[in-house]
């Protein structure tokens, strides 16, 4: 079943906090650090010396890239490689390097050595982000999968941040564009792909949809095939950061942060209609109230855990967005009453808004301090336009209304189907050096 050891904070440990990550469009808690592992101690000679070897080499490469990228992962000015790519490309090349040959320790038919299972000789120590204790030292194989999975996620936000802030010359990843089939099946995305706007902001803005629909798949496919290989007790003392909501919540985060970025492309297009961007918007809602329910009971900690929480609650309250244009299309109605349900829309829009600023806030002051990129898109269109309009058409004195009584008369949103799904995902075949072994 394999065992584990959490070790708790003490003072000297290893884990780091930078104390402030600048600005910021995708939240990314660090990154889980690999420690060093020996595996000839415990595998012995029931493997070949070559394939020891190499499983050590590929990891020993990923602990060393990933110690060196830890302190640069939030940071959001990056140089590129001298092969013109970045870090973090490259170790994502190199977790994508070493699953293959992971996967020989977990595959049915391979672990079984001398009668023992191998997957749980291993020792695989991780530094945590999320969790109170400082490392988690788990003896099994499936959990080193998952933390593989977990990094991966993490360096796709890593990029979709880095695409979504302003550009210097010098700026890092470049990724080559592959659009998500996702971005394109809905046929109302049709009048986005008309728009013309310039070409080089929304085109790092679609290959950050295609980060965001990566990293959802890797998520997706760790909470439905991985987890369950897990038995109950290991499960039960998984760290923080690879919990099943955790790993759900992050799931709904990558997917509503491409909507998002959708919605802002639509706001920024001449040919997207009101309809569509409440569509989009309406969408935005539901992902962050799933991201919201995976982690409201969750004892999320240690900085990074408390920024996680309000960074959910912050994008929640984009409901503004829903409201604001949800009555915009009530106010172009003809029947009874259509103009009433337009103003009450327009004031939760309002309230959500005053809602999000203070989250906001709280959540740029909240160790690590941070701060927002230049806005654009929805936030730039909503802190525009409901202040311009509550002004214009809404009363001076509407009378006592405090916030419960502003929600209670604002009608409801009307329910979409969600469009974006997570990019499929499956792991590699198991490296060949299995057979020859």
């Amino acid at each position: 079943m394999g065992c584990f050891i959490s070790t708790p904070n003490a003072p000297g440990e290893t884990r780091r906090k930078p104390k402030n990550v600048g600005e910021i469009a995708v939240f990314v808690p660090g990154l889980r650090i690999p420690k060093p592992v020996d595996f000839a101690e415990p595998i012995g000679d029931e493997l070949s010396r070559r394939l020891v070897e190499r499983l050590s080499a590929l990891r020993t490469r990923i602990v060393v890239m990933a110690g060196q990228e830890a302190p640069m992962a939030t940071k959001p000015r990056r140089k590129a490689t001298q092969h013109g790519g970045s870090t973090l490309a490259d170790l994502q090349q190199a977790l994508e390097d070493y699953l293959p040959i992971l996967l020989g320790l977990v595959e049915n038919g391979v672990y079984m050595i001398s009668g023992n299972q191998l997957q749980d000789k291993l020792q695989f120590p991780w530094l945590n982000q999320e969790d109170d204790a400082e490392e988690t030292t788990m003896a099994n194989s499936w959990y080193e999968i998952l933390s593989v999975l977990q990094m991966m996620t993490m360096l796709s936000l890593s990029q979709a941040n880095l695409l979504l802030l302003p550009k210097t010359s010098t700026d890092g990843y470049q990724s080559k564009v592959s659009v998500a089939q996702n971005f394109i099946s809905c046929k109302i995305l049709s009048q986005l792909l008309k728009a013309t706007i310039s070409d080089s902001i929304p085109e790092c803005r679609r290959e950050s949809i295609d980060m965001f629909l990566k990293a959802a798949g890797y998520l997706d496919f760790a909470v439905n095939n991985v987890l369950p290989q897990l038995p109950p007790e290991i499960r039960k003392n998984l760290p923080m950061d690879l919990t099943e909501g955790v790993l759900r919540a992050f799931c709904m985060q990558s997917l509503g942060q491409g909507v998002d970025v959708q919605l802002g492309m639509a706001i920024d297009s001449v040919n997207a209609t009101v309809a569509v961007k409440r569509r989009f918007a309406c969408e935005l809602v539901k992902y962050w109230h799933e991201a919201q329910e995976n982690i409201v009971n969750l004892p999320l900690a240690n900085g990074w855990g408390d920024k996680h929480r309000l960074f959910v609650r912050w994008n929640f309250t984009f409901q503004a967005a829903a409201y604001y244009l949800h009555g915009l299309i009530l106010d172009e109605g003809k029947t009874e009453g259509c103009s009433e349900m337009a103003a009450a829309a327009l004031r939760a829009a309002d309230e959500f808004l005053k809602e999000s600023k203070m989250t906001c806030e709280s959540f740029h002051m909240t160790p690590p301090l941070s701060r927002n990129p230049p806005l654009w898109g929805t936030s730039k269109y909503l802190s525009e336009k409901i202040p311009k309009d509550i002004s214009s058409r809404l009363p001076v004195n509407p009378g006592p209304q405090n916030y419960e009584m502003i929600l209670q008369t604002a009608p409801a949103l009307p329910d979409f189907q969600l469009s974006l799904k997570p990019e499929d995902f499956i792991l590699p075949s198991v490296d060949s050096s299995w057979k020859e072994n």
